[in-house]
């Protein structure tokens, strides 16, 4: 394992698994060390979208080599894991794909699950947090969950791809969306070429 603290990454059940297995990959080839944590509907969700039903499952689509040297799981349960102490020190923490229900959670500091007590230290210690969701159409309840929580110093990252890059398939989509996540836990990408303006005649 690095010497740089672990980026804490969570799994949730709101769709986008495609999302998540390709964050652990681009994390893994930066090796960045990660704390991950999935929850309960999150692996539901892993095996609906993707077909990865288990964690070992998750550690082979990730690439085992790659996931031995770093990557550290720990059940949603276990809220005595390192994540849940602000002594322990992170890279920060990004939940993605992040359900309106975690969201919910950690927006009043409901601290239910190692995610969400994650992600109240998170804030609590100023470190940065991501969450990524991908909900339409969004209720007032949702936006003044998003609004409190960007108050608080959170980061809300709608999984929204751009188009002005020209797509040709899904794994373009997810690699856009990756990358401005990759961009907000400060590693280096090159799944997506920046944009750099337009020719004016």
């Amino acid at each position: 394992m690095s010497d740089i603290p672990p980026i804490v990454v969570g799994i949730t059940g709101a769709s986008g698994a495609p999302y998540a297995v390709r964050l652990l990959e681009q994390l893994v080839a930066a090796h960045r060390p990660v704390s991950l944590i999935v929850s309960k509907f999150g692996m539901r969700l892993l095996d609906t979208e993707v077909g990865i039903g288990s964690i070992d499952a998750l550690r082979t689509a990730v690439g085992k080599d790659a996931w031995d040297s770093c990557i550290e799981t720990y059940g949603n349960d276990d809220r005595g894991a390192p994540p849940a102490s602000g002594s322990a020190l992170t890279s920060g923490m990004i939940v993605c794909p992040c359900s309106m229900g975690t969201l919910s959670a950690i927006s009043v500091g409901a601290s239910r699950s190692l995610i969400e007590r994650a992600a109240d230290v998170t804030l609590k210690e100023r470190r940065k947090l991501v969450l990524v969701p991908r909900e339409t159409p969004l209720s007032a309840i949702h936006l003044g969950n998003m609004l409190r929580l960007t108050r608080a110093g959170a980061v809300i990252m709608p999984a929204a791809p751009g188009f002005y890059h020209r797509p040709k398939q899904v794994s373009d989509l997810v690699d856009f969306v990756v990358a401005r996540m990759l961009d907000q836990l400060g590693v280096e990408q090159k799944l997506v070429k920046r944009w750099e303006g337009e020719a004016v005649s």
